[in-house]
C-alpha cells in the first residue's frame, strides 16, 4: 500500500533491479500499479558488482514478464568484483569510477580507446574487465545501431531522419528518448552498483534528462463540492492551493505528520487549509522538507513539491486540502479489501485502553489495516493484507505504543459470489394500526466476470456501460451505479413510474448493506449485477424504510436461487531454492493445492512460480526454513480470489455457523 499511494503522488519513478535476480514478483506488482497510474519510469540494474551479474538477463526479463519496452543506454563495463564503470551508448563514452574515491571521482574517456591494445595493456582494472568479455568493436557497434534504431522506431518525428540519414545526433537521441518515456512507450535502463556509488551520477542525470517534471504532466482533475462540475488545477504557484494528502506519521519527535503532494498553488507556514471533503478548516502549524529520517523547516512550499505538515488533526490518507473560497476535491487513493484476519485481546486491564489508541493510531496511519468487532462473540478483529503485514501491527503496538496483547489463529477473508442468474421480489408489508409499512420491488441478480489478477480488472465507465448492455441484453440498459468495494454493479430499468423515483435509492442501499453479509457464511458478496425491474407501492404506508428492506429481501431470495459459492484469496508466491531441495519445496506445495506457473534456473538457484491460496500458506516461512536448512526464501503477495472447493466450502460454512 506504501507503494501505491507514493505512486498516487508521483511524476516520475526509478526502478531498481537486482543484477541477479532480475525482475521479481513484488517487481511485477509495483509495475503494474506504475501502469495504472501511467508513471513514466526508467530502470536501475544495481548490484552489477555481485557474484552472478548478468545485465542482459534482466533487460530481457524486463522485457518478457513486465511486458515493457526496455531500451539499454548503458552497459557494464565488467561484471562480478571486475565491475569498473559503464559504457555510454548515446555520448560514446566509458565512464569508470575510481575505487578508492568510493564513486565521487570518475574518469570518463572515449569508446575508442577500449580497441587500443595499448591502453588496455596500461591499465590493468580495464584489462581485467574485458578479460572473458565479449565487448569488442563489432559487439559494441551491434548494441549502439539497436538502441538507436530502438529510439527512432518509437518517434516517428524522428524515424524519417534516422531511414534517410542512418544517424541521429545526441541532442535528437535525448530529446526523442524523453519524449517517448513520458509517453510510456519506452524506458530507459542504465546500470552501476549503489554501494559503492558506480553509476550514481548518470542515474540522476537520467532522472533530469527523461523523467517529468511537474509542467510536463496534465493538469490534475478534481471536482467542484458545490456544483459537481469538473475542474482542471496546472501545476503553477498561480493557480488556487490544492494539495493531497497521502500519508499520515506519528514522529516521535514532532508528534502527527501529514504528507502533502502540492498540485498547485503555494502554501505557507501557519496559513489555514480547508479539508474539501470533511468540510473542515485546519491551521498548517509547521512545513517540513522530508529527507529520509532528517527534516528541515520550510516556510513555504510549492506546486508540485512534496512535503509534511504538522497540526493537522482529522486529516485522513487521501483527502483533499484546497484554499477555501476555490474548493475541490481531487480523486482519492484505493485501498484494497484484506485478505486475512485475527482476533486480538488486551492482556490485562491497562492494557486496554492502550489498545485502542494503538489501533486507532494504527489505522489512521495505515489504511489497509482494519479493526471490526465481531458481531456474534464481540471479539475485536484486526484485518491486513497479509501475516507479515498483522506481524508487524502486533510488533509496532508492543515497541511504540507498550501494549501487552493476545493474538489469536490468522483467519481467512473469503468471499462470496453466485453463478447463475436469479429472479426474485421483496414484499414489505406491516400493518400495526394507524401509518404501516408498504414497499415491494422485483429484481434480477446477474454473476459478474470476476476480478482478475491482482485487482487489475479496472472497469471503465465504458465497460461498465457495456456491462450493463450485456447483463439487461439491451442496448438501453437504464441507468447504473458501480460499488468499486463489492464490485457490485446496480440498474435501474424501473419503467412507469412502479416505483418512484425516491424509493429507488433506499432499494439500493438496502441491497448494498445486504452485501456486507452473504448468505451462505456470512462473508462480503461480490461479483453481481442487480437489475431493478419493478415493484409497487402505496400513497400512505410507503417509505424509504420499508423499500430499504424491500431491496434487502428481494436481494438474499435471489441469491439463494443464483447457485452462491464461496471464494478464496489466492496468493502468488515464488521459491528461490538450491537444486538438491526441490524434490521436498515441490511435494510441500503440491500438498497445500498450489498450481505451478512455472519454474527457471537463475543464477545457481531454481526459482519456483506457484499460485497457493492464502489458507495453505500459514506458517510456511518456518515450513521452508526447516525443509532446506535455512537456505530456501521466498516472496508472496496477493493476487485474485477464485472459487473454493465445495468440500472445503462446506467445512467452512460449518465453522461459520458455529458447527450446526
Amino acid at each position: 500500500m506504501e507503494v501505491e499511494r507514493s505512486l498516487r503522488v508521483l511524476d516520475g519513478a526509478v526502478c531498481v533491479f537486482d543484477s541477479v535476480a532480475g525482475v521479481q514478483p513484488q517487481s511485477e506488482t509495483v509495475w503494474r500499479q506504475a501502469d495504472k497510474y501511467r508513471v513514466p519510469r526508467i530502470c536501475f540494474v544495481n548490484k552489477m558488482d555481485r557474484m552472478g551479474a548478468d545485465f542482459d538477463h534482466v533487460v530481457r526479463t524486463i522485457r518478457q514478464r513486465l511486458g515493457a519496452h526496455p531500451v539499454p543506454l548503458q552497459f557494464p563495463l565488467g561484471r562480478e568484483d571486475n565491475f569498473i564503470g559503464i559504457i555510454d551508448f548515446l555520448e560514446q563514452k566509458v565512464v569508470v569510477w575510481l575505487e578508492e574515491t568510493l564513486g565521487a571521482k570518475f574518469e570518463i574517456f572515449p569508446v575508442e580507446k577500449l580497441w587500443d591494445k595499448a591502453f588496455v595493456d596500461s591499465r590493468a582494472d580495464v584489462a581485467a574487465a574485458l578479460k572473458g568479455s565479449a565487448i569488442d568493436k563489432a559487439f559494441y557497434d551491434e548494441h549502439r545501431n539497436k538502441v538507436v534504431e530502438y529510439i527512432a522506431e518509437h518517434d516517428d518525428e524522428v524515424l524519417d531522419k534516422y531511414l534517410s540519414e542512418g544517424t541521429l545526433s545526441l541532442e535528437e537521441m535525448r530529446k526523442s528518448i524523453r519524449k517517448s518515456t513520458l509517453a510510456l512507450k519506452i524506458v530507459p535502463v542504465l546500470a552501476g552498483s549503489a554501494f559503492k556509488n558506480k553509476g550514481i551520477q548518470p542515474l540522476l542525470d537520467a532522472v533530469i534528462d527523461f523523467l517529468p517534471a511537474p509542467t510536463d504532466v496534465p493538469p490534475v482533475e478534481g471536482i467542484n463540492p458545490d456544483t459537481d462540475e469538473v475542474e482542471l488545477r496546472r501545476a503553477s504557484d498561480e493557480q488556487p492551493f490544492s494539495a493531497l494528502a497521502f500519508k499520515i506519521m506519528s514522529d516521535p519527535f514532532v508528534g502527527h505528520l501529514t504528507y502533502i503532494r502540492v498540485y498547485s498553488g503555494v502554501l505557507r507556514s501557519g496559513s489555514y487549509v480547508f479539508n474539501s471533503g470533511k468540510r473542515t478548516r485546519e491551521r498548517i502549524s509547521r512545513l517540513l522538507q522530508m529527507h529520509a529520517n532528517k527534516r528541515e523547516e520550510i516556510e513555504e512550499i510549492y506546486a508540485g513539491d512534496i512535503c509534511a505538515c504538522v497540526g493537522l488533526k482529522s486529516v485522513n490518507t487521501g483527502d483533499t486540502l484546497c484554499d477555501e473560497n476555490k474548493q475541490v476535491i481531487l480523486e482519492s487513493i484505493e485501498f484494497p479489501a484484506p485478505v486475512i484476519s485475527v482476533a486480538i485481546e488486551p492482556k490485562t486491564k491497562a492494557d486496554q485502553d492502550k489498545l485502542a489508541v494503538a489501533m486507532q493510531r494504527l489505522a489512521q496511519e495505515d489504511p489497509t489495516f482494519r479493526v471490526s468487532t465481531e458481531p456474534d462473540t464481540g471479539q475485536t478483529l484486526i484485518s491486513g493484507m497479509g501475516e507479515l503485514h498483522l506481524e508487524i501491527i502486533v510488533d509496532r503496538m508492543l515497541r511504540e505504543y507498550n501494549v501487552q496483547a493476545n493474538v489469536g489463529r490468522p483467519q481467512v477473508a473469503y468471499r462470496e459470489t453466485i453463478r447463475k442468474k436469479a429472479e426474485a421480489e421483496g414484499k414489505y408489508i406491516k400493518q400495526t394500526g394507524g401509518k404501516g409499512q408498504y414497499g415491494h420491488a422485483v429484481i434480477e441478480l446477474y454473476p459478474l466476470p470476476s476480478a482478475q489478477h491482482d485487482n487489475k480488472a479496472e472497469l471503465s465507465t465504458d465497460d461498465l456501460d457495456e456491462l450493463a448492455k450485456k447483463v439487461t441484453g439491451s442496448s438501453n440498459p437504464g441507468k447504473w451505479k458501480f460499488d468499486k468495494e463489492h464490485r457490485f454493479l446496480f440498474i435501474d430499468k424501473v419503467v412507469g413510474g412502479s416505483i418512484p423515483r425516491e424509493f429507488i435509492a433506499p432499494v439500493e442501499a438496502g441491497i448494498r448493506e445486504a452485501l456486507d453479509n452473504g448468505i451462505l457464511a456470512g462473508f462480503p458478496t461480490v461479483d453481481i449485477a442487480v437489475v431493478l425491474t419493478d415493484g409497487s407501492y402505496h400513497d400512505v404506508d410507503s417509505n424509504e424504510m420499508a423499500f430499504k428492506i424491500a431491496g434487502s429481501m428481494a436481494y438474499k431470495e435471489a441469491c439463494a436461487k443464483a447457485k452462491p459459492v464461496l471464494l478464496e484469496p489466492i496468493m502468488k508466491v515464488e521459491v528461490v531454492v538450491p537444486e538438491e531441495y526441490m524434490a521436498a519445496v515441490f511435494g510441500d506445495l503440491n500438498a497445500r493445492r498450489s498450481a505451478i506457473q512455472g519454474t527457471e534456473n537463475r543464477a545457481g538457484s531454481n526459482v519456483i512460480r506457484v499460485e497457493v491460496p492464502l489458507a495453505q500458506m500459514f506458517g510456511y516461512a518456518t515450513d521452508l526454513r526447516s525443509r532446506t536448512q535455512g537456505r530456501a526464501t521466498f516472496t508472496m503477495h496477493f493476487s485474485h480470489y477464485a472459487e473454493l472447493p465445495p468440500a472445503l466450502a462446506e467445512e467452512v460454512i460449518k465453522k461459520q455457523r458455529g458447527g450446526k
